[in-house]
């Protein structure tokens, strides 16, 4: 089974998003670095065993990009919790197999971002930048040998995930087939639930 890597918080306001994740949870996240192109940054949040929140939010230092920004970013009006990824160990070996089990996750390309201490992070992934694919279906992401962004971070533990869809069984299949696990229930529109284990007891981000 794959593991989970990170869950993606999607905002239009960074700073923000930042503050009110600290006064929920009571911990700061920690900056990640800068996707230069993309017209994004982000502030990373330990998970436990191995896992981070990513808070992704349009970059002011940075120019409009040529394209859209990832996880529909340019759409929102407020904080959402777009997206996860899974680790795997052999990305193009793990499209294979869900490509076997029917479903796509698309082909895996390579990006880039540099740490606040200028040292170049670079990996592997599914996403569709193009499309901005959010969802409950998560995305591919292949570390190689770089040191993992959860190394070091300030942890909030993750206590529960979960997602709710009009058609649980149509999503399903397609998180199976990616080797992940996640309870699915039935609702009015597809969403992703986190609940965290913060200072002052638990927080559940949508």
């Amino acid at each position: 089974m794959s593991s989970l890597d990170h869950l993606v918080l999607a905002t239009p306001d960074l700073a923000a998003t930042v503050a009110e994740v600290t006064r929920l949870t009571g911990t700061r996240p920690a900056p990640g670095g800068v996707h230069l192109g993309l017209g994004t940054r982000n502030f990373l949040l330990g998970l436990g065993e191995g896992g981070y929140l990513e808070i992704i939010g349009p970059d002011p230092e940075q120019g409009e990009p040529e394209g859209p920004r990832p996880f529909g970013i340019d759409g929102l009006t407020e904080a959402r919790l777009a997206t996860w990824a899974v680790r795997v160990q052999d990305i193009d070996a793990a499209v294979g197999a869900a490509r076997e089990a029917g479903h796509d996750p698309g082909e895996p390309r390579a990006m880039s971002r540099q740490t606040p201490s200028g040292e170049q992070l670079s990996w592997r992934l599914t996403l569709d930048i193009e499309r901005g694919r959010t969802g409950l279906v998560p995305f591919l992401i292949d570390w190689g040998q770089a040191v993992h962004p959860s190394v070091n971070l300030p942890v909030v533990p993750l206590v529960g995930l979960e997602g709710v869809h009009p058609h649980p069984e149509r999503v399903e299949p397609q998180i199976a087939a990616v080797g992940a696990k996640l309870p699915v229930k039935a609702g009015n529109r597809p969403s992703l639930a986190a609940t965290l284990f913060g200072e002052t007891g638990l927080v559940v981000l949508h």
